[in-house]
């Protein structure tokens, strides 16, 4: 696998790691507390949702051909807390997701260094995914921050619970050296 492969493979993998630590968190709370904002200037996590979703179909649709900043996105509205339920929540993350996706996965190495246009500005495709990368975990950072405030019942942590990094470690280096890989499962739904 040559340098532009690995490159994708590995975004992917990076992609699908956060979509999944959104999800773990999301699936914690009771419904109606993804629509809790706590002042005006907070966002309810049902809120960022739809601001990733918004941003993932603008940045995601016509990846290639037409600019990241599509001129029916309406980013002012992604801000607006009109969502209903926890399906139109959920419906509409998946929606951004498979969007990304899809554009993603039909990607070929050779195009990484094609200019693509956000906002008129010029971009490698690199440099897009990267700021994608950088812009989603950042929101999901967000997500994982208040879900956690919001619980009502013990958080079950997304990554190493507290106090138990010696347990974790000392599990880890038991074990031969390995390449970390998704499941099955987990790569079905990254394609």
């Amino acid at each position: 696998m040559n340098a532009d492969q690995s490159y994708l493979e590995s975004v992917k993998k990076q992609f699908l790691y956060y979509k999944m630590l959104g999800e773990k968190a999301i699936n914690q709370l009771e419904p109606e507390q993804l629509f809790i904002a706590v002042n005006e200037d907070t966002n309810s996590i049902a809120t960022i949702v739809k601001h990733i979703s918004g941003n993932m179909l603008s940045r995601w649709t016509d990846f290639l051909t037409s600019d990241g900043e599509k001129e029916w996105r309406n980013r002012d509205a992604e801000f607006e807390n009109d969502l209903q339920s926890k399906d139109e929540v959920l419906e509409l993350w998946n929606k951004g997701w498979n969007c990304l996706q899809n554009a993603l996965n039909s990607l070929k190495p050779e195009q990484l260094s094609q200019i693509i246009y956000i906002r008129n500005e010029g971009h490698t495709v690199i440099e897009a995914i990267n700021r994608q990368l950088a812009h989603y975990p950042y929101h999901i950072g967000q997500i994982v921050f208040y879900a956690k405030q919001l619980k009502n019942n013990p958080w079950e942590s997304l990554s190493i619970p507290k106090n138990k990094s010696g347990n974790y470690n000392a599990e880890k280096f038991a074990k031969e050296k390995e390449i970390k890989n998704f499941t099955d499962e987990e790569l079905k739904r990254l394609k």
